[in-house]
């Protein structure tokens, strides 16, 4: 079968894509345009798209009659017409479980440099300040130790059980925070609004749906009383932009820490971005998840997946 991987470049420079087994014909490009037109035109000929981050719409699937497989190389489907790939007989494939390593270990990454504010204290290093200062050491931003404090988590999947387990190493007391306006299903789950109110640092671990849509937004940033830390490492959409910008420069929050934002790459009129001094502020590029182990993982999953495919179809 001919395969045509879209967007290889999505993956780190030197990481090993090697055709999964039963590929025959095997294309990739680094990246493809958002543009149906030349979709269409690479994958005239194509059994199976491979696809990260170029949406594929109901126009492209009816146009390619020999699509039989979209398989994308994250966990969210929303880049792809799932109706469309119904109408027209093609499989849609994700990949999941490849960073549940990856994820967790930057959760706490961004946790730790925001409550030892390590952005601020690295350029006071090497601007000079420190020199000028002459004291051997620097504390006029406070560290804050995790040991003792309490974590909300919002989301509890693989990631967040695993954000659990590496949280109470440290010595954190975890709060699994129920859906919004449902009771606790059980005794390990505790009602949303009171995981608000307790948490020292809220990390956010759930999928973007319509219901998570700006879950944290101004009300439920006035329901954090102890001025929490909030980790994101879900999607930029599940938060407020503006209301978290407001919430640090009115203290009602200490910090953002995020990995994650409402438009990727992030926009220049992006409110976080005046935020960027904040010595408990910090960004990272959406790459929580990719770890090089994460990446060799997710491919050998897919392939497995695509391999399988081929096979089954050809049996």
């Amino acid at each position: 079968m001919r395969a045509v991987f879209l967007d290889k470049g999505t993956f780190s420079e030197g990481i090993d894509l090697p055709a999964p087994k039963g590929v025959s014909d095997y294309v990739t490009f680094n990246e493809t345009p958002q543009d149906d037109a030349i979709i269409i035109e690479r994958c005239q000929n194509a059994d199976i798209i491979i696809a990260n981050k170029v949406k594929i719409g109901a126009d492209v699937i009816r146009q390619l009659p020999p699509l039989k497989l979209i398989q994308l190389t994250a966990t969210g489907l929303d880049n792809v017409d799932g109706d469309a790939c119904k109408a027209h007989n093609v499989e849609l494939y994700n990949v999941a479980g490849y960073a549940v390593k990856s994820v967790p270990e930057h959760t706490f990454m961004l946790m730790l440099a925001a409550m030892r504010a390590t952005n601020y204290y690295h350029e006071k290093v090497v601007d000079g300040s420190w020199q000028d200062n002459g004291n051997f050491c620097l504390l006029d931003i406070p560290l804050i130790d995790l040991e003792d404090k309490t974590l909300g988590i919002i989301g509890v999947g693989t990631i967040g059980k695993r954000v659990t387990d590496i949280a109470r190493a440290f010595g954190m007391e975890v709060l699994w925070a129920e859906h919004q306006n449902r009771a606790p299903r059980n005794a390990e789950y505790t009602a949303f609004d009171e995981v608000l109110a307790r948490a020292d640092v809220i990390s956010l671990h759930c999928p973007l749906t319509d219901a998570t849509r700006h879950l944290i937004n101004e009300k439920t940033l006035a329901k954090m009383t102890n001025k929490p830390l909030l980790v994101n490492v879900a999607r930029g959409g599940i938060v407020d932009s503006q209301a978290i910008t407001d919430a640090i420069n009115n203290e009602q929050i200490i910090g953002y820490a995020t990995d994650v934002f409402e438009q990727e790459p992030i926009t220049d009129d992006d409110p976080l971005l005046t935020l960027k001094d904040h010595p408990r502020v910090i960004f990272s590029p959406h790459n929580a998840w990719g770890s090089k182990g994460a990446q060799l993982k997710l491919w050998d999953i897919l392939s497995h997946q695509v391999s399988d495919f081929i096979k089954n179809n050809n049996e």
